[in-house]
């Protein structure tokens, strides 16, 4: 990220570059009390304002609650567009903003610990590691400075650390300075439309997370992350062995699987659940990421789909997650269902979809998840808009949000 999107953040005042982060306070869970009313600040409501004028507005603007918990509202990495990212600090916020479900991306360390990450090789970006010399040395590619052409750059991966290593860090707003010369520079990288004021963040373990969530009384749908080691990992660590691991730690803790939606982008992690543990991989949902990974791949063109939609569910695939942007057009002025919306649904399949307030600011055209409805896309109020489309039209059974709020909100006044 370029230095000019910058906001000035805590290691400013000496907390990186000494290399030592103060370790944050405990916080605790909400008490029943606070459980009983859900909080959902005023973003919502200012979102409802900056909306175009017409019946979802006026509906939306009579909502004032109580609110509720719903399932709907699905915590992206927790609260993440203000909190770090897969911390203690960010799930309390997500429950605490009435997300039914809260999400933990999975992903394991040297000595085979699942820990919450949004990717095996993320921690150069997401937490303090680059500002501690004696960690910082064991990351696969240290630190190297932007120079001329070369951007700054670095790779540190949950892989180099064992499980009482990874627990020194603290969790920081994922973002780095591709033009920094230092590692203070490259730390402070913070988008402005976010903040630094709840940085530092508790890491944490996922069967840590399992144990708070419930404690919480959510729900849960980890997502089993691509590792970026070679699998199998140090040649009998396998795929399958690590996807189990995953559920065992549910079953161990007693969680009921109807309470829990295991994610993987890598469709054999789907099947393996449904083969080998049943209870579980009947709600296990497949992350279409078929945009990226299939050339010449068009969600409005079905023709260009190695699988169709119903080759999909005939191996037994229940639930489909595409980004927000594959299930909707722009059609005679309106956002309207897409083709691949229309086939997911003829073959019987339910639909997640990701992820509400991660683009920022929307702004002309909305950025990457509304990339198909750009021409009705001008500023923050549309993204409630789409909403509408995506609950009512679309039909999803839930939406990821980095500010759960939001998808709270609308599942409490239109739901």
């Amino acid at each position: 990220m370029h230095t000019s999107n910058r906001r000035t953040g805590p290691w400013k005042t000496g907390l990186w570059t000494t290399g030592i982060l103060l370790a944050a306070s405990a916080i605790a869970p909400p008490s029943a009390a606070q459980e009983a009313s859900i909080e959902l600040g005023p973003r919502p409501f200012w979102l409802v304002d900056r909306m175009d004028e017409g019946e979802l507005k006026s509906a939306l603007q009579e909502c004032e609650g109580p609110f509720e918990r719903r399932d709907f509202s699905i915590g992206h990495r927790g609260a993440a567009m203000q909190f770090p990212e897969h911390t203690r600090e960010s799930y309390i916020a997500a429950a605490r903003m009435g997300a039914g479900i809260v999400e933990c991306d999975v992903t394991f360390t040297k000595d085979r610990a699942l820990v919450c990450r949004h990717a095996q090789c993320d921690l150069h970006t997401t937490t303090d590691i680059l500002a501690r010399p004696d960690l910082a040395a064991k990351c696969s590619e240290p630190f190297t400075p932007a120079s001329g052409d070369k951007e700054a750059s670095a790779r540190c991966c949950t892989s180099d650390l064992t499980l009482a290593e990874f627990k020194t860090l603290n969790g920081k707003m994922d973002a780095g300075d591709k033009a920094a010369t230092t590692v203070e520079e490259y730390m402070d990288a913070t988008a402005g439309w976010r903040t630094d004021l709840y940085v530092p963040g508790t890491l944490m373990t996922h069967a840590e997370s399992i144990a708070l969530l419930k404690e919480l009384g959510v729900k849960f749908t980890p997502e089993l992350k691509s590792a970026d080691v070679e699998m199998p990992y140090e040649g009998d660590y396998t795929q399958e062995a690590y996807a189990q691991a995953m559920i065992d730690e549910y079953e161990e803790a007693g969680v009921d699987p109807a309470d829990v939606w295991p994610q993987s982008f890598n469709k054999d992690d789907v099947l393996y659940w449904l083969k080998n543990a049943p209870e579980f991989g009947k709600q296990a949902v497949y992350l279409d990421d078929r945009y990226e990974t299939v050339e010449g791949f068009d969600p409005m063109k079905p023709e260009t789909w190695p699988e169709t939609m119903q080759e999909i569910a005939d191996q037994g695939v229940e639930i489909i997650a595409p980004p927000m942007w594959m299930l909707v057009t722009a059609e005679g002025g309106k956002i309207v269902p897409s083709p691949y919306t229309e086939q997911a649904r003829a073959a019987g399949l339910d639909i997640i979809t990701w992820t509400l307030e991660r683009s920022g600011p929307l702004g002309e055209g909305g950025g990457w998840y509304y990339q198909s409805i750009t021409d009705l896309t001008d500023g923050d109020g549309d993204m409630l808009a789409l909403l509408d489309v995506l609950a009512k039209e679309v039909g999803v059974l839930g939406v990821f949000s980095d500010w759960p709020a939001t998808t709270t909100f609308y599942a409490n006044c239109r739901l």
